[in-house]
């Protein structure tokens, strides 16, 4: 098509990249829009098409590679939800002539969204909690565990820490703003167990390095990464039997979201308030009333304090 730009795949990709950035999406939401993506093109490369050679028909031979690679109904449905985006951006800037994504995803997809078949997320007991915090001897990796079930903060938010972020006279958080457009800037809680394990995970890193502000720091001095944390979570949780990296269902599997929801349901459980819980998560504000519903900082940290489970961190 003569109006369709010849262009380098890494050049599309990065101007893709740009114009998420552009229309205010989260890092979260960049990240895995690009990374499908990618996948997509290298799926496309496969089937000796260019990634601006799609129709209907490579479409749904996409569904039917994604089923036969195990991968979960809603899980596809976020892959179309991230080519939509990506056909939409090709289409805007002239490097293709049209999006067939929603298209096929309407048709094929629909009954995914609302699907009940799907198996339900792992939660573990306090119990399982505890055995897996304990079984964790190296304290870097105690202390990323123990402090991702404590405040069920996101993986994202946990690697951005940076030493001066924590408040240790209040046993708090500050989780800044500017990385995330979820609601940041907000001020989390961690209890006596955390504060022990983070401890002596400090006294270790004050020996690796002072150049670095990065709480949380990899094999070669530098900040942890994402790939990092999931390595690390997935490996400990296999060695005791809660993670099978071999199934292919949801609920055989422990991921570092998997402590959030341990966090979310156990304060529940333990008769946190809702509005609490999503305070402490950092849940978008759906509704303009949320706004003026403030919550009393000190009230929030004592329902933490008396609803977040004990570890017998040893």
């Amino acid at each position: 098509m003569d109006s369709i730009k010849v262009i380098q795949e890494a050049q599309i990709l990065a101007e893709f990249e740009q114009d998420c950035q552009d229309r205010g999406f989260t890092a979260e939401t960049i990240r895995r829009y690009k990374r499908v993506a990618e996948m997509f093109c290298d799926f496309l490369k496969s089937r000796s098409r260019q990634m601006t050679e799609i129709d209907k028909y490579v479409l749904r031979d996409f569904i039917h590679y994604r089923r036969e690679n195990g991968t979960n109904p809603k899980t596809i449905g976020y892959d179309f939800a991230a080519l939509s985006t990506f056909y939409g951006f090709m289409v805007f800037e002239g490097y293709s002539a049209a999006n067939p994504v929603m298209e096929v995803k309407k048709r094929y997809l629909k009954s995914y969204k609302t699907s009940r078949e799907e198996s339900p997320r792992k939660l573990i007991s306090v119990e399982q909690m505890s055995m897996l915090v304990n079984s964790i001897l190296n304290t870097r990796d105690r202390a990323v565990c123990v402090l991702l079930a404590k405040t069920g903060m996101r993986r994202s938010e946990l690697i951005s820490l940076d030493l001066q972020d924590i408040n240790w006279r209040e046993q708090s958080i500050l989780l800044k703003k500017g990385k995330f457009k979820k609601r940041t800037n907000r001020e989390i809680f961690f209890d006596d167990e955390c504060a022990y394990v983070l401890k002596k995970w400090l006294a270790t890193r004050s020996r690796m390095t002072e150049e670095s502000t990065a709480l949380f720091l990899g094999e070669q001095g530098a900040r942890l990464n994402r790939n990092g944390i999931y390595t690390l979570v997935t490996k400990y949780a296999a060695a005791i039997g809660l993670h099978k990296p071999e199934s292919k269902r949801i609920e055989d599997h422990f991921s570092p979201h998997n402590f959030r929801h341990w966090f979310t349901t156990h304060l529940l459980r333990n008769g946190m308030p809702r509005e609490y819980v999503k305070e402490l998560r950092g849940d978008g504000r759906r509704e303009t009333v949320d706004i003026y519903h403030h919550i009393d900082r000190d009230d929030l940290r004592k329902k933490y304090l008396s609803c977040m489970p004990k570890l017998a961190v040893i």
